[in-house]
């Protein structure tokens, strides 16, 4: 599910102190590429920080809370090169590479887990990456609310698996991201119809940022919510202008790479 996307450039439009009042909800951030955000999106991104701001940082990283241990994940995010550290394995990309290395207790699959609670993780940012169809979606009823929403699909070949889409749903009054459904092409290789669901309602200050606090997985039943899970807890959050030292994400000496 996640997208091995380069970051886009830094470019912020200034305001002309003339215009009108019709045009004060222009987007505030954006990149040389002139991607054509949907001014929703736009306001979800400032809610959270700006989306200059977030394409000012080059790297990131956190913990996830677990029982037997936290898992550590350090992403650059320009290249979304990746270190994972978990109680029984580390794995990762490196730009080129994805790799492992683990104890016979391990069971994972590296290539797939690279980047995929990052992307969850880095919403909705990462919603602003390069090669996005960006269409609409019906909202989300939820306990009497209805949370507006934007559908995102990719161009052919994006990441490595281009068939995924996503569903953004957002507070109608604060524009702050409250949902998101996501489909999983990843093994079938083919458009997939089952959406799940994850709940984001705890968010946190990170370097001028409002990234995730917790995120809840969702049962379903006939396409709707039914209940909100145990939410899962993140710990020890860094984000910064400043990359990580060099060879920090390298492919370690002894590390089997994977095909």
């Amino acid at each position: 599910m996640k997208k091995i996307l380069l970051a886009l450039t830094i470019c912020t439009i200034a305001l002309a102190c003339n215009q009108e009042n019709s045009n004060q909800e222009q987007v505030t951030a954006t990149s040389s590429k002139s991607i054509d955000y949907p001014p929703a999106l736009i306001k979800v991104f400032d809610r959270h920080g700006t989306l200059a701001r977030w394409q000012s940082m080059k790297s990131m990283t956190y913990e996830i809370v677990k029982e037997n241990g936290n898992e550590k994940q350090m992403i650059d995010l320009h290249s979304r090169a990746e270190r994972i550290e978990g109680n029984n394995f580390k794995s990762g990309f490196d730009g080129s590479q994805y790799w492992v290395e683990a104890d016979t207790s391990y069971k994972g699959r590296p290539k797939f887990y690279t980047n995929l609670i990052f992307y969850f993780y880095a919403m909705p940012f990462v919603l602003a990456d390069e090669g996005i169809i960006y269409s609409e979606t019906p909202p989300l009823t939820y306990e009497g609310v209805e949370y507006p929403g934007i559908r995102i699909s990719y161009n052919d070949g994006v990441g490595i698996a281009s068939k995924d889409e996503y569903f953004i749903h957002y507070n109608p009054e604060t524009f702050e991201m409250a949902w998101l459904g996501y489909t999983v092409t990843y093994f079938s290789g083919e458009k997939s119809d089952k959406i799940s669901w994850r709940r984001y309602s705890e968010w946190k200050d990170i370097n001028g940022l409002k990234l995730p606090n917790s995120m809840s997985r969702c049962k379903t039943e006939d396409g709707n919510i039914t209940e909100i899970g145990k939410p899962t807890y993140f710990a020890n959050a860094m984000v910064s202008e400043k990359a990580f030292p060099k060879g920090t994400l390298a492919v370690p000496e002894g590390a089997k790479v994977v095909e």
